[in-house]
């Protein structure tokens, strides 16, 4: 058994280690959940009518029940742990930008960051084309944007001049 790490002391450490890591585990989420740390978002009729009017298409049940459970931890004052799962063509990216138009619709600026360039010019060609007849200003910053274009974004989303950011 020892020499297999099948021992009662093996065991024992084992058990020890998960039970240290679940209890520091538990301390963090408790601090961060009794912690206010963000802003809490106003959702009201305005905003909600802002969000569908940019829908291109009816949303699926899926979307709805995801784009609620988000807007309602951005209302509250516990800051927000979610992960958006679903399959490549599932709607991921519309209900992240509803949720990001609430931020806006809210007074702040939002940021969509993504792994790769070209997965960032992607989203900004498609988020620019939903958006486009809406006063919001959409950008892409990237790690190979001209040093002149940056810095010129970087003062402009600074000022607040932009409202949606997408980059890498």
């Amino acid at each position: 058994d020892y020499a297999q790490f099948r021992s009662p002391a093996h065991e024992r450490l084992v058990y020890e280690e998960f039970f240290w890591l679940s209890l520091a585990l538990a301390y963090r989420r408790h601090d961060r959940e009794t912690q206010p740390k963000g802003p809490c978002f106003e959702v009201d009729d305005r905003v909600r009518e802002a969000v569908r009017a940019i829908l291109p298409f009816k949303p699926t049940e899926a979307q709805k029940r995801a784009l609620r459970e988000i807007v309602s931890d951005m209302a509250s004052e516990r800051p927000m742990n979610r992960l958006l799962q679903g399959d490549v063509g599932s709607g991921k990216t519309i209900v992240a930008l509803q949720s990001m138009v609430v931020a806006v619709e809210s007074g702040y600026q939002s940021a969509l960051m993504v792994p790769t360039e070209i997965l960032a010019e992607q989203h900004a060609r498609n988020i620019k084309r939903i958006l486009a007849r809406t006063p919001y200003r959409v950008e892409l910053l990237t790690g190979s944007t001209p040093a002149k274009r940056k810095k010129e974004l970087r003062e402009a989303i600074g000022a607040g001049d932009v409202d949606l950011v997408i980059g890498t």
